[in-house]
């Protein structure tokens, strides 16, 4: 009965998802229904246990989730990130109008710009692009996602995108984690990612198929004439990438700057200074992102443009915190039920190579494939399941930055599915439905799935980080 409960409460909240209600909502909900289900009191459940896991995460990533939002804003509205757009896929031309458009989106993702803005940044240059060259448009959201949802977003070493940021907190590990394995993952990504979508192109262009007749928003790109230079655009990018390395890498962090707070037994304290350097140093970094941005910018705001820009990056960031701090306490409850112990312990004896590797794999391309949010997936999965990977990886001698450098590439697995919230906007942006454009997203997902296992078989084969 508790499994099922489990079951049916997984099922609803990505069924309710899928169809658009608020997962801030619905998450308690059927957290509760699940508890409810194996005897767990429900106002205790929701108050201490949900609650208490929510604000948690809440304390761990809100800096990072809001002023990674503002920055997006500031590089949005001053026409910093359109400017870079405009400048790649320009450059190389409507011969190359795939290529252009992954590339443009790997550069603002890389650089730490948002994924929601990276999509309205680049789409209207990439569906200029495609009608010239009479690329058929629903081929527009595999490109973007491509280039924003994949090799960028996880499997890079050093990608400021919160995917990559999140294990750094469980595994005490940096940014760079595991970097051999994150550059041939991530290029595999590309170039298996490339051939699919010039497969389709090339498929498309044999069948007579154009751009189409599209009248759903169609964009009208009135002033790229004035458009900031592209070097200066990419410098606030520079700036986020190069002083979050000198943070993280070359800067001596203070290994006992926690202590006077530890001993003011507060709440949440984190262990060592370690588990937070990752995220110290992005907020620095973003910081001198942000201020940069505002400079370089400023006389391309409209009045009032600054306040509007910082609030709605702000004011934003909430609505994306809260729908992962909720799936968060969702699985926590689900966690603390009996019914989930046999569930955790069939993915704990995933022992394939002797390792945690494809438990961690597995477990995590579940969980972000039910929530429909990689951060979300990876969150719950670590936050239950991190301490008993940590310590199994210590007994045979396995790096943690595997570890983490698996769960971020397999938190972008499966979380793509049809009910995902960055596919969900990416369609309405490009005004095309599931049925025209998913295909495509869904073939970039099965690659990135794929390619975690076999960075798992290329680790246990040779050795390599």
């Amino acid at each position: 009965m508790e499994v099922l409960g489990i079951i049916l409460s997984l099922f609803l909240l990505m069924f309710f998802a899928y169809r658009g209600f608020s997962v801030i909502l619905f998450a308690p909900v059927f957290a509760l229904l699940a508890a409810s289900m194996s005897g767990l009191p429900l106002m205790p459940a929701y108050t201490e246990l949900f609650m208490a896991k929510a604000v948690t995460y809440v304390k761990s990533f809100f800096p990072v989730f809001m002023l990674g939002a503002v920055f997006g804003k500031v590089m949005e509205d001053t026409g910093l990130a359109k400017s870079i757009a405009h400048a790649i896929i320009q450059s190389l031309g409507k011969e190359r109008a795939i290529l252009s458009v992954v590339l443009a989106c790997a550069v603002l993702t890389y650089g730490g710009v948002s994924l929601f803005v990276v999509v309205f940044a680049v789409y209207p240059f990439a569906a200029s692009l495609f009608k010239e060259a009479d690329i058929p448009k629903r081929l527009i959201p595999g490109s973007i996602a491509l280039g924003s949802f994949t090799f960028t977003m996880d499997a890079f070493p050093g990608t400021p995108q919160i995917q990559n940021i999140i294990p750094t907190n469980f595994f005490g590990t940096n940014i760079y984690a595991a970097p051999i394995l994150g550059l041939i993952g991530g290029s595999t990504i590309f170039v298996l990612g490339m051939m699919w979508l010039e497969h389709r192109r090339k498929k498309a262009q044999a069948a007579g198929e154009g751009y189409g007749s599209h009248t759903l928003n169609e964009p009208e790109i009135k002033d790229e004439a004035n458009l900031p230079s592209w070097q200066v655009a990419i410098l606030p990018l520079l700036t986020v990438l190069a002083v979050n390395f000198v943070m993280t890498r070359i800067f001596n962090w203070d290994p006992n700057l926690l202590k006077a707070f530890q001993a003011m037994k507060l709440p949440l304290v984190a262990p060592a200074v370690k588990n937070v350097i990752g995220i110290w140093s992005l907020i620095i970094a973003l910081v001198c992102g942000i201020t940069l941005a505002v400079v370089l910018g400023f006389n391309r705001l409209p009045k009032g443009g600054l306040a509007k820009a910082l609030n709605a990056g702000a004011i934003g960031s909430l609505l994306a915190i809260m729908n992962t701090a909720s799936e968060v306490g969702y699985g926590n409850v689900v966690a603390s039920l009996s019914g989930f112990k046999q569930i955790s312990s069939a993915l704990m004896n995933i022992k394939v190579g002797g390792s945690p590797l494809v438990s961690e794999a597995v477990t995590v391309n579940i969980l972000a494939g039910i929530t429909g949010s990689a951060s979300g997936g990876m969150s719950i999965a670590l936050d239950l399941m991190a301490k008993d990977w940590l310590a199994w990886a210590s007994s045979i001698g396995l790096s943690p930055e595997v570890l983490h450098r698996v769960a971020s590439m397999a938190s972008g697995g499966m979380d793509t599915l049809p009910h995902n919230g960055a596919v969900i906007t990416l369609l309405a942006v490009c005004g095309l439905t599931h049925k025209d454009s998913y295909p495509d997203i869904f073939a970039m997902t099965i690659i990135k799935t794929f390619m975690v296992f076999v960075i798992i078989a290329l680790h246990t084969l040779t050795g390599i980080l």
